[in-house]
C-alpha cells in the first residue's frame, strides 16, 4: 500500500435523519480516529466525516462501517471519495460541463454517491425511467449520480436514494451541493 496520505470523506447514509439512527459526531470522530485514520473532523449531523489515511486504501468504506456497527450498533452504508475525487465531482459535473452553474442555486444541485459504477445497462434502464420524474433529471459521472431538482425541493423528489439503491442494487447517499462543496474544501485543507 502506498504510504502517502490521501483525504477521504466518508459518507454515512441515513445517520440523525428523524429520530433513527443517533450517531453524536464527537463520538463517530472518535470511533473513526480508533481506526488509526488522522485529522478526523465532522461537517453538520448527518455523518459526513474528513479525516487523512494511507492512499489507495480500498477498505475504507468497510473499515469505518465496521467501527459505526461496533461503536454504535448500527448498520449504515457508508460511502467513501477522496478530496480529489469530490473536487472533480464540482468541477467537472454533468451538469457543469453543460454550462449550468449549481453554486448560482446550490439547493437545486446534488450528488448521489454510489458504493460503485453502475453497469452501463443498468444506468441506461433507470436513465431512461428516470425521465418520467421531470422536470427532475439525472446524470451520471462515474460514481456519481448528478440530480438537477428545479425549486430546491429534493425531499419532494422521486430520484431518492432508495430509489437510486433499488433500481441499480448498490448503495448510495445524497448531498446538496453546498455541503459537497464544504466537504471538498475541508478534504482539500488536509
Amino acid at each position: 500500500m502506498d504510504r502517502r496520505l490521501t483525504a477521504y470523506v466518508a459518507l454515512l447514509r441515513g445517520v440523525n435523519v428523524g429520530a433513527t439512527n443517533r450517531i453524536a459526531m464527537p463520538a463517530l470522530r472518535d470511533a473513526v480516529a480508533g481506526l488509526g485514520y488522522g485529522d478526523v473532523r465532522t461537517h453538520v449531523q448527518s455523518g459526513n466525516v474528513v479525516f487523512t489515511g494511507p492512499s489507495g486504501d480500498v477498505e475504507v468504506a468497510d473499515r469505518v462501517a465496521g467501527a459505526v456497527r461496533d461503536a454504535f450498533g448500527l448498520d449504515v452504508p457508508v460511502v467513501v471519495r477522496t478530496g480529489p475525487e469530490l473536487a472533480a465531482a464540482l468541477a467537472d459535473g454533468p451538469f457543469v460541463r453543460d454550462g449550468l452553474h449549481p453554486e448560482a442555486a446550490p439547493t437545486s444541485f446534488h450528488v448521489t454517491f454510489l458504493a460503485t459504477p453502475p453497469a452501463k445497462v443498468a444506468w441506461e434502464a433507470v436513465a431512461a425511467e428516470a425521465a418520467r420524474f421531470a422536470p427532475d433529471t439525472c446524470r451520471l459521472a462515474g460514481a456519481d449520480v448528478h440530480l438537477h431538482v428545479p425549486g430546491g425541493r429534493y425531499s419532494d423528489s422521486k430520484l431518492t436514494n432508495a430509489w437510486f439503491e433499488k433500481k441499480l442494487g448498490v448503495a448510495a447517499t445524497t448531498r446538496n451541493w453546498k455541503t459537497t462543496g464544504v466537504l471538498a474544501g475541508m478534504a482539500a485543507a488536509g
